[in-house]
């Protein structure tokens, strides 16, 4: 089996410091100005510029979750500019839960995401949940 590239690695510490909410270990992974993008029709869609901003979207997704919203990693593909995450996100809210399979897109550089998408396989699933 080949060796996991670095930017693997690293995407993988940055899933281990979210699911603890340490966002010093994802200041080391994530640029300054971070571009992060949320699809679908729901009080999360936009894009969102800069760590702070995005450890907002963190801060709010928990809260509107009760705490519930959290990520499964199957698999990470990176190579020196991209990477990919095949993960099951799952929450709970208001009684109705969802739990969905998506791909994380990021673009990297020098070892750090500065931009990231999420391809969900059911956004609506999400924009119910978070509507």
């Amino acid at each position: 089996m080949a060796a996991e590239h670095p930017n693997a690695a690293r995407m993988r510490d940055g899933y281990a410091a979210f699911s603890t909410g340490d966002f010093t270990a994802l200041n080391d992974l994530f640029a300054d100005d971070i571009l992060w993008h949320i699809g679908g029709r729901n009080q999360f869609t936009r894009d969102y510029h800069g760590r702070e901003k995005v450890y907002g979207l963190f801060g709010k997704m928990a809260e509107a979750s009760g705490g519930t919203f959290a990520i499964e990693v199957h698999a990470i593909l990176a190579d020196d500019e991209h990477g990919i995450a095949i993960v099951v996100s799952r929450a709970t809210r208001n009684g109705k839960s969802f739990e969905i399979k998506e791909a994380h897109v990021f673009h990297l550089r020098a070892g750090k995401v500065v931009e990231f998408w999420d391809a969900s396989t059911d956004q609506y699933a999400g924009d119910e949940l978070f509507g």
